[in-house]
């Protein structure tokens, strides 16, 4: 009986330490589906920016670049989660949006692309070293090109695919080697298509999914790192793009939202992709429609989605966030965002919160504020309530 109510204690110890360090000081609402978590601003970043990478290091800090400021940015900045507060980093080489950022197996992040002023798309690359604090020229693509996709592949190669370029949108494919900083063209996807993502499947292939080309696709293919080729993976139910795609524990890939600027322009509809049958298969569908959200994996297997554009315009943000539960199929939503926001970054830290970044949304346009999402104080909470429902 002692060591009961001593461990009763201890968690409402441990919860009431946790709420302290809450903005708001509010215990989370448990919503119907025993999903809670609070937001809470943390330092701001020193340019307002939407459409950035966020990158998080090996040691656990987090390397934002480029994106839509007043104009186009060239400038860096890293996240420190011990202290809260962002540190300006040496500026990229060129100003850069619809890039990519790809942390590399010897921890230097690889940007690549985008537009840059004037230029709709380009071909340059560079290398941010951390240990250094620099930015290092590497091998440029054989194609510029501006909202791409990429992932880096087991072998520590980086596969980049599609985008917009001279000939429209693009069906190429190239891979970056570390080792030679050389860029190699590989097959290309049977369809051009911007605004894909990539995802690393569990036997290394390469899922592509959707997009727009002259239209939102519903098409999704899949690359063989071993043969260089595309496959076709089935057609989605709903043609998107500005759709998000989130590996599972299982194995299966879960795509969210987005628009398909007809009927529907902006989705609420989700999938889920098998690997083992290559079938697209509908699941539960989220509480607000969203598009150019963020979709974060959780501790324990659920996925995160915060804010977005509920319409076609991608002025009209959201400050909702909901939880995925791979178990049920089922969404739930979760404490809001103190600032609704879309085209924003989401990096999940290595203490296992989730830090927001950015974003636009009107009145108030390009945002530099940050927030992060702590479901810790949730797990205590339930851990309270269970054991205070026992009898002494």
């Amino acid at each position: 009986m002692c060591r009961r109510r001593l461990a009763r204690l201890a968690i409402l110890v441990a919860l009431l330490a946790a709420l302290a360090a809450n903005s708001n000081g509010q215990v989370p609402a448990v919503m119907s589906a025993g999903v809670a978590g609070t937001w809470q601003y943390t330092g701001s970043l020193d340019e307002a920016r939407n459409y950035q990478t966020a990158t998080r290091l090996a040691d656990g800090r987090v390397l934002v670049t480029g994106g839509w400021g007043p104009d186009t940015l060239a400038s860096a900045e890293i996240y420190d989660p011990a202290t809260g507060q962002w540190d300006a980093a040496d500026s990229m080489s060129i100003v850069r949006f619809g890039h990519i950022a790809v942390l590399l197996a010897d921890g230097r992040v690889l940007v690549v692309g985008g537009g840059s002023g004037d230029d709709y798309y380009v071909a340059t690359a560079e290398l941010y070293d951390p240990a250094s604090g620099e930015w290092i020229a590497t091998g440029s693509l054989n194609i510029a090109r501006t909202w791409h996709a990429a992932v880096r592949l087991r072998d520590g190669r980086v596969l980049v695919a599609g985008g917009f370029g001279e000939d429209g949108y693009l069906g190429s494919a190239e891979l970056y080697d570390p080792a030679t900083e050389q860029w190699t063209e590989t097959g290309s996807m049977t369809t051009g298509r911007e605004h894909l993502t990539l995802t690393l499947l569990v036997d290394g292939d390469v899922l592509a999914v959707a997009g727009y080309g002259y239209g939102a696709l519903s098409s999704a293919e899949v690359y063989d790192p071993d043969t260089g080729g595309w496959a076709g993976a089935g057609n989605l139910g709903t043609a998107r793009e500005d759709h998000t795609a989130t590996p599972l524990a299982d194995g299966q890939v879960l795509v969210v939202g987005g628009s398909n600027q007809s009927g529907d322009p902006v989705l609420s509809s989700a999938e889920l992709y098998d690997p083992v049958t290559k079938q697209w298969t509908p699941t539960g569908s989220l509480h607000d429609a969203r598009g150019v959200h963020t979709a974060t994996l959780l501790p324990g297997g659920r996925v995160l989605v915060a804010g977005g554009y509920n319409d076609a315009g991608g002025g009209k943000a959201l400050a909702s966030a909901e939880v995925y539960d791979p178990a049920t199929g089922l969404w739930s939503l979760t404490g809001n965002l103190n600032a609704a926001r879309g085209s924003h970054t989401a990096t999940a830290l290595l203490d296992h919160r989730v830090l927001v970044a950015g974003g636009f949304a009107l009145p108030d346009g390009r945002l530099s504020s940050a927030e992060l999402y702590d479901w810790a104080c949730c797990r205590l909470y339930l851990l309270w309530v269970a054991h205070n429902a026992v009898a002494p």
